[in-house]
């Protein structure tokens, strides 16, 4: 998570009729919604706060003012029972997170408690009628459960708002398109309009006349500070020098593309680059560069793993796009690896930078970062469209996952490449994954939690499932 503060709307619950007939309650209430909104701040959130909200008028203003505000998700708390129709509408609405606080203020309630208690203490059924209509009406929503005090409910409804980081970057993402999508390669595709539709991705497509005007503008010196910095970032004794000219300068005119519109994610077909698209080589090196930067990338136009890519990213700059290529079935792993993108941050060692010999297009030889992946736990996320592709028509498959040390001969140097272990045997794990429906593109984060990615996918409103 960044260093901002998140900013989260803590929206209180409570009933009409209890202000109608029992109104000395009323500045206990006030006092438990301001002791929560309190212990929130101190775990360094940036707490909205909004008069109690009993009214269907009050809740809509209330969510309206979370929204101007700013706010990265909604925390509800109930105070008391609150009739869900009430707040249904407002809720479900929302294109903010929904995360349900389900707590009270008194620990103890066995048969020694005050029964004036209860008055303070039933909002758990309020939980459930507002949960229930949330559910009929198809809006995702996270929910914490746990005395205030004495559980750590209020820590893992922080930890929570990573999630809810992960899913506004997704919600409001821009992608960049190269190219069009790999013809025939069906299981990732979404058109631009059913991106912008279901999940609020907008495309950009590059026009090759403008990239053309930005190759003209990358200077000499940004050339030679970019090699500087990639002499420092990579082994570079190896490049040719005219092919690592070629692909620092289209890099740094894809980078400015990227800048200028905003692009938090792209993506390019390699068979499409060279005149029909204006540039002058695959930007493979700049991919990576790009992703290590936490701009989210997919292969061949795959605009929806892009955009999962940069998601994760959003959370943990551990992330990269990769693909499961051959199983390794005496060893019980799978080999990673991809044409020439990688999150070179992610490299066991120091990267090095090599010339392709490249076939796949009109297009001139480019110079790309191969490496291993690093050994360490990680998660293996996917993402893939459902028919009807309807919104929320997703579904997101989970895995933890181990990446493997090589410490002896390693046959791959000049490849971007990797073995993994499932937590399952390698048999079982990869039936299960296509049972899903698991695409050939993915995403691999090192810094995420299995419980993270999945709750970003149940705030996005998508079918999620961990194999493990």
């Amino acid at each position: 998570m960044s260093n901002e503060k998140p900013k989260v709307g803590l929206l209180p619950l409570y009933l009409k009729l209890y202000d109608d007939r029992e109104q000395d309650k009323r500045p206990r209430i006030e006092a438990f919604y301001k002791q929560i909104a309190s212990e929130l701040e101190k775990r360094k959130v940036e707490v909205l706060t909004s008069p109690i909200c009993r009214t269907h008028s009050e809740f809509e203003a209330a969510v309206r003012s979370f929204e101007e505000s700013g706010a990265l998700a909604i925390v509800t708390l109930h105070l008391a029972y609150s009739p869900s129709l009430e707040s249904a509408d407002a809720l479900a609405r929302t294109h903010l997170p929904i995360i349900v606080c389900d707590t009270t203020p008194t620990y103890s309630f066995g048969p020694d408690q005050d029964p004036a208690e209860i008055m303070y203490n039933h909002g758990i059924h309020g939980v459930q009628d507002m949960c229930n209509l949330l559910v009929r009406r198809g809006k995702a929503f996270h929910i914490e459960v746990g005395h205030w005090q004495k559980s750590d409910v209020l820590d893992r409804i922080v930890r929570r708002l990573l999630s809810a980081r992960m899913a506004q970057h997704m919600r409001t993402l821009r992608a960049g398109l190269i190219g069009e999508p790999f013809e025939g390669m069906g299981d990732f595709y979404v058109s631009p309009a059913d991106l912008k539709i279901t999940i609020g991705v907008e495309t950009r497509l590059l026009n090759p006349r403008q990239f053309k005007a930005l190759l003209s503008e990358v200077t000499e010196q940004e050339i030679q500070d970019e090699r500087e910095k990639d002499e420092k970032r990579f082994q570079t004794d190896k490049i040719n020098e005219e092919a690592y000219r070629r692909s620092a300068r289209n890099g740094l005119a894809l980078q400015k593309w990227i800048e200028k519109e905003g692009i938090g994610a792209f993506s390019f077909n390699f068979l499409h680059i060279g005149k029909t698209t204006g540039l002058e080589t695959a930007p493979f090196l700049q991919a990576s560069k790009l992703m290590a930067q936490g701009v989210g990338f997919g292969g061949e136009g795959d605009l929806l793993t892009a955009s999962l890519v940069a998601a994760l990213a959003a959370g943990n700059p551990e992330t990269s796009f990769s693909e499961m290529f051959c199983p390794d079935w005496k060893n019980g792993s799978i080999f990673l690896s991809h044409m020439g993108e990688m999150n070179w941050k992610l490299a066991a060692g120091k990267p090095r930078l090599l010339e392709m010999e490249y076939r796949w297009s009109e297009a001139a030889n480019p110079v790309y970062v191969a490496g291993r992946f690093k050994p360490g736990e990680f998660v293996l996320v996917d993402l893939l469209p459902l028919e009807p592709l309807i919104e929320g028509a997703y579904r997101l498959i989970v895995a933890p996952a181990k990446m493997l040390n090589v410490p002896g001969k390693d046959n791959f140097g000049r490849s971007i490449h990797g073995w993994f272990k499932p937590t399952l045997p390698i048999e079982e794990f990869l039936g299960e994954y296509s049972r899903l429906g698991g695409t050939h593109h993915l995403a691999i984060s090192y810094g995420l939690s299995v419980e993270t990615v999945e709750a970003f996918g149940q705030m996005m409103g998508w079918e999620t499932v961990v194999i493990r």
